[in-house]
């Protein structure tokens, strides 16, 4: 494989749930109504996305599975290489680990017609695994961490995980603007200083992009990881963002395109178990 077919690989090794870079417009007003705080506001709008989301529907998915492509991005500009992939996510539910899978798709040669899937990557029990048909090795210890920091500040972690713990703080900051779309902007504060946060579609209440911050150990100084949403579809009564792009320090670092969603497929666990090899594609 090419190396800059590598970095698309590296690229999409990151939850499946994110489009450009676009300027914000703070707004000092916070819309409250009498006597209502900016922490009842924020919660309130955190309601109203996960209404619009689909609701306990969202709150209760089992399973996702995506196809798609993605293309790599390099300080902004694109690489010239697009990789077609397929994914299968397992949210935490009945007993069940949190866990993914990418398959990343390629043709079977110049001759033979069709496709083949030699490289998956396999994401669970905070470990990565590179997995093909002639074994299993664990993922680059930069690659998991940068995986599972960003699963850990991502909008299901925050609904699920972030809201129910104590001391956590949730602030309505006003407007900004989302690639023209006027968002109203909540920031979520754990007890131990890790922020988070969202801005929502101000009509629709759909979430545009999700923002955090982390200390860069090496350079003593803090980057920016940020998600954006676009080109919402609906499948079994789920909006789901169809264009999802990832910045890192406000320069495009990725771009993913899904072509196809499907929910709750009951997928088999096998599929997350990265003892499981490929079989060789002849």
């Amino acid at each position: 494989m090419k190396p800059a077919a590598l970095l698309l690989i590296l690229a999409l090794a990151a939850p499946l749930y994110a489009h450009g870079q676009a300027s914000e417009i703070p707004s000092a007003q916070q819309t409250l109504l009498p006597g209502q705080t900016q922490e009842q506001r924020g919660r309130i709008l955190l309601d109203q996305m996960v209404a619009a989301l689909g609701g306990d529907a969202w709150l209760h998915r089992k399973d996702m599975t995506v196809r798609g492509r993605t293309a790599a991005f390099f300080r902004g500009a694109p690489n010239g290489y697009v990789v077609e992939y397929s994914g299968n996510r397992q949210f935490a539910q009945d007993g069940k680990a949190e866990a993914e899978r990418i398959g990343f798709i390629t043709d079977k040669s110049m001759i033979l017609p069709g496709k083949k899937i030699d490289i998956v990557q396999v994401w669970v029990d905070n470990q990565g695994y590179e997995v093909t048909f002639k074994g299993c090795v664990p993922l680059p210890k930069e690659q998991v961490e940068d995986y599972f920091r960003r699963r850990d500040h991502s909008i299901e972690a925050v609904i699920r995980i972030w809201l129910k713990q104590p001391g956590v703080i949730v602030i309505a900051e006003g407007t900004s603007m989302v690639e023209r779309r006027l968002a109203d902007k909540v920031s979520v504060l754990s007890a131990n200083n890790d922020a988070v946060t969202i801005e929502l579609d101000a009509s629709t209440h759909l979430p545009l992009r999700r923002t955090f911050q982390w200390r860069n150990t090496q350079f003593k100084d803090h980057d920016e990881d940020a998600e954006q949403y676009d080109g919402y579809q609906t499948f079994q009564g789920l909006p789901t963002a169809m264009t999802l792009t990832r910045y890192h320090n406000g320069d495009m670092a990725s771009q993913r395109f899904f072509s196809k969603v499907e929910y709750n497929s009951n997928l088999s666990p096998d599929l997350f178990n990265p003892d499981k090899l490929l079989k060789k594609k002849q």
